[in-house]
């Protein structure tokens, strides 16, 4: 039986009528052209299956039926596949359709579900119970409520996978698809005020880590975005800085964003300075503005003998560096992320949300509300005073 939504529509016979030379529009069709109908639907296995009919009642009278079916589960057999061969399958499957890390994360947790059902364990047969049972496996291994959630989230995308396109179980039947994620208390989110910005920028002489910490808390790069930044990227010019995928040559390592997208990002005076000393001082004709020639050299040649991951570090130790900066600076703990999140913080303060939500980067602005916008202590000081006037008046 058919595993997609069932359709009923004209077949038309014969070829298409001509009058005064000219061919029937296709609006006029139905008056003047043959035609039956036609039910159509998909196998599970991906089968086109089609049935003709003179009258329409008769198709429509069909089509229902077998969507009742559908809808009731009645759908042909799935094909049968062991856990372990549906893994291996699925490593090879995803390759270069997710990001390395992704697939990395992916595969570690089905060998982990492998480990706990057997990795001879149909896939047709892992029920709700068995993922239920799973995920309170997870949790009494002590891990952190956003680890298992994780684990949720991305067993319940494998999953759909294995209905559609794969067709190894049935719709509906996914086993993770009603496991809820655990209530989590969101971290607060840690805002850097300018004066903790300047800070950064003033107690430390290296021209790279200006450039780098001003990119961060004023363009709201991600890390990667900004190691992966050539000089073309930078238009001096107009002030901004172009986020861009680039394909691999002699003078590029092969990248791309974690949306898979391009932007342009306002660049102030300020970061375009630094920038612009960082040039001053780099090697001629070398693309890059954070990498180093030694180690894009390196990379390249661990590249050509296939030893290299893009799971690799491009610049090793940079947040244990970055930490020293910030100890040196006087700056309470915080991460090159919270610079991220500081610069999308200050956004908000005077751009509309969807603005906000491009120059951050976000594919979905549920993550630029929830994660990346911080209360600052202007906005906490503004809050009481406002309730103090507004009590004072009550009087």
């Amino acid at each position: 039986m058919s595993s997609n939504k069932v359709t009923v529509s004209r077949k038309w016979l014969g070829p298409v009528p001509v009058k005064d030379g000219k061919k029937v529009p296709k609006e006029l069709w139905p008056k003047e052209r043959r035609f039956c109908w036609i039910v159509r639907w998909h196998e599970t296995n991906g089968r086109k299956r089609g049935k003709l009919f003179e009258k329409k009642r008769e198709a429509e009278k069909f089509a229902l039926k077998l969507q009742e079916s559908v809808n009731a589960g009645k759908q042909d057999e799935p094909e049968k596949i062991k856990l372990k061969y549906f893994i291996s399958e699925h490593k090879k499957l995803m390759k270069n359709q997710v990001s390395e890390a992704t697939l990395v994360d992916q595969i570690r947790v089905l060998h982990f579900l492998e480990e706990f059902l057997g990795s001879e364990r149909l896939l047709v047969k892992i029920s709700s119970r068995d993922a239920e049972a799973f995920i309170a496996h997870r949790l009494q291994q002590k891990l952190s409520l956003a680890t298992v959630n994780k684990d949720i989230r991305t067993l319940k995308r494998i999953f759909n996978l294995a209905i559609e396109p794969r067709g190894y179980i049935r719709e509906d039947r996914n086993p993770f698809a009603k496991i809820k994620q655990r209530k989590l208390t969101p971290k607060t989110i840690r805002y850097l005020s300018t004066k903790e910005y300047h800070a950064l920028i003033e107690n430390n002489n290296r021209l790279w880590w200006k450039a780098f910490i001003s990119v961060a808390y004023c363009c709201g790069l991600r890390k990667g975005e900004i190691l992966n930044l050539t000089w073309n990227d930078v238009d001096f010019i107009n002030q901004l800085i172009h986020v861009r995928a680039k394909e691999r040559s002699k003078d590029n390592l092969a990248w791309e964003s974690k949306t898979h997208e391009n932007r342009s990002v306002p660049m102030p005076e300020q970061t375009a300075q630094h920038l612009a000393n960082l040039q001053a001082e780099a090697q001629e004709g070398f693309s890059y503005v954070f990498i180093s020639p030694e180690r894009f050299e390196l990379i390249t040649l661990l590249q050509k003998k296939a030893k290299w991951s893009n799971l690799k570090a491009i610049k090793n130790n940079l947040n244990r560096d970055f930490d020293v900066v910030r100890r040196k600076a006087g700056v309470a703990k915080c991460t090159l992320h919270d610079l991220r999140r500081s610069a999308i913080t200050n956004w908000a303060q005077a751009l509309p949300i969807q603005a906000v939500q491009q120059f951050a980067g976000h594919s979905n602005i549920t993550t630029t509300k929830k994660y990346y916008l911080a209360v600052r202590k202007e906005d906490v000081e503004k809050a009481g005073t406002f309730i103090n006037k507004l009590l004072a008046q009550s009087k």
